[in-house]
């Protein structure tokens, strides 16, 4: 029996499930329909395993308690539960965070009384420490409250729950296990009628907190991004492309700008000296200097200070030609991005094939996607990696038109407002006379912003002049986003009808 059960807390499994999933039907009476999907608690472990604890006795999972880290700074104070946690993909998780926020703790009816509870918050201040994390931060409900509330107010209640002239089964646990209330947040988690709505906001401070020093400053609200439109000209060799790459990066971190970004194929000079060869084989002779032009970025943004997205170069990835790019943080650590939709001119000419790689980028300046050219016209993708937090989408783009330039500006714009992002473009200019399919190019790069009191009144913060080579430099202030999420005129994020459609990723 249970006397004689072996207790085990540990790290949750995603082998665990199917447990896991009885112990949380059998906790959640009032709501038996709201346990967690197998794809989230696998989404969770994935993202932060360390995070996730469940006690084990004899085989089977008697508690859990689940929790992401996040940059609290970014959230106002009265934010809903669906808001923090960031949906199904958990996409406000960051490894840069600075509070643990727990999103649920369950104990299954069977194992009561065994003070397993207070083990898994043991587990969370643990691991908070061990994480150098400022606190712990969670939504926590008052289920008896709905018995009380014709008499006395949420504050009132809390009162008496803490003189314990009420007992709360949630409230009281969580006091009796030092936290405190920070503030009471109504509509916190809708449906829960027990609780009327109400949350109390808990927090549990780790004194052992020590603010970390920094060169860079994690925490940036105002961010300085440098937009290159670049002048396609044909260079003797390749170091003198990269002489030309290195005084942009130059020039912009000169301004202390905290992004780069570069045009779509900007490289594409190189491809003169394959003039010889049909376009297929061309595109594979410029994707040689691709390896080579990661290093050097990279070795720039160490150098000079700077987080540089590199526009796109070809690839040759398997057996198969692709238009790949990079962020590269001034850390020295970098990412990979692909363009997933490739234009019918490109399939035809270079064979090109769509990548796979849809991901939003923690950075020093907080999250940002970057998507190439075409791909910010399909408006699903750009509203994926809103869904995860993305405050700025950066996109290089290489039109040869002005129609083209057109479809791209407009969409991007489009995306600016849907999502309430900033979104930075950029693209070339001039011409390519010794280069096939690289003849002429339009561009104007520009920084788009939503359309609301705090921004410009045509969604345009700053634009450079057309068709010339220029640098732009542009300051976005990240804290006017999470104003406008919360008090815009209005949130399309917010106002969305999940019940009557939702925007899925496929595995």
């Amino acid at each position: 029996m249970i006397d004689s059960a072996k207790i085990e807390l540990r790290n949750l499994r995603l082998k665990d499930y199917q447990q896991l999933k009885i112990s949380m039907i059998k906790s959640y009476k009032t709501m038996a329909d709201e346990y967690w999907s197998k794809a989230e608690i696998k989404t969770l472990i994935n993202k932060f395993p360390d995070g996730q604890f469940c006690i084990e006795i004899d085989g089977k999972i008697a508690g859990c308690a689940l929790s992401i880290i996040v940059d609290y700074d970014k959230f106002d104070a009265n934010h809903k539960y669906e808001d923090i946690i960031g949906g199904e993909n958990f996409s406000t998780h960051t490894k840069i965070g600075d509070v643990l926020y727990g999103i649920d703790v369950f104990i299954h009816p069977d194992y009561r009384g065994m003070r397993l509870g207070r083990r898994l918050y043991e587990a969370r201040k643990e691991l908070c420490e061990q994480l150098n994390l400022k606190a712990i931060i969670f939504g926590g409900r008052i289920p008896n409250y709905a018995g009380y509330a014709e008499e006395l107010t949420p504050k009132k209640y809390i009162d008496k729950v803490k003189l314990k002239e009420i007992h709360d089964p949630v409230l009281s646990f969580q006091l009796s296990n030092d936290f405190h209330v920070k503030k009471v947040i109504k509509g916190y988690l809708p449906g829960d009628e027990d609780s009327m709505e109400f949350a109390t906001l808990m927090e549990w401070n780790n004194i052992y907190y020590t603010k970390e020093k920094k060169l860079i400053d994690t925490k940036k609200t105002v961010v300085r991004l440098g937009l290159v439109q670049w002048q396609m000209r044909l260079f003797k060799d390749y170091d003198s492309l990269v002489s030309q790459i290195e005084f942009f990066v130059d020039a912009v971190s000169d301004y202390q700008s905290d992004f780069i970004l570069f045009p779509e194929l900007f490289n594409a000079p190189l491809m003169a000296q394959f003039n010889h060869m049909n376009e297929a084989e061309a595109i594979r002779g410029l994707s040689s200097y691709t390896d080579r032009l990661l290093e050097t970025f990279r070795e720039f943004a160490m150098n000079y200070n700077i987080n540089i997205i590199t526009g796109s170069m070809p690839q040759v990835v398997g057996e198969h030609m692709h238009n790949v790019g990079f962020l590269c943080r001034r850390d020295g650590s970098y990412e990979k991005y692909e363009k997933l939709h490739i234009t019918p001119a490109e399939e035809s000419a270079w064979g090109m094939k769509g990548g796979n790689i849809l991901e939003t980028y923690d950075t020093d300046c907080g999250k940002i996607g970057v998507l190439i050219c075409y791909d910010v016209e399909f408006p699903e993708l750009p509203r994926l990696l809103a869904e995860e937090g993305m405050n700025i989408l950066f996109v290089p783009f290489m039109t040869d038109t002005q129609n083209g330039y057109s479809r791209v500006k407009i969409c991007a714009q489009s995306r600016a407002v849907e999502n309430e992002c900033y979104v930075a473009i950029a693209g070339s200019v001039g011409n390519l006379p010794k280069v096939n399919n690289m003849d002429i190019q339009y561009a104007q790069s520009a920084v788009f912003t939503p359309s609301d009191f705090a921004f410009p009144v045509n969604g345009i913060k700053a634009e450079a002049t057309p068709n010339t080579e220029s640098t732009l430099l542009v300051d976005v202030d990240l804290d006017l986003l999470k104003e406008l999420h919360a008090f815009g005129s209005v949130r399309n994020m917010k106002d969305r009808r999940k019940d009557l459609y939702s925007l899925k990723r496929k595995n």
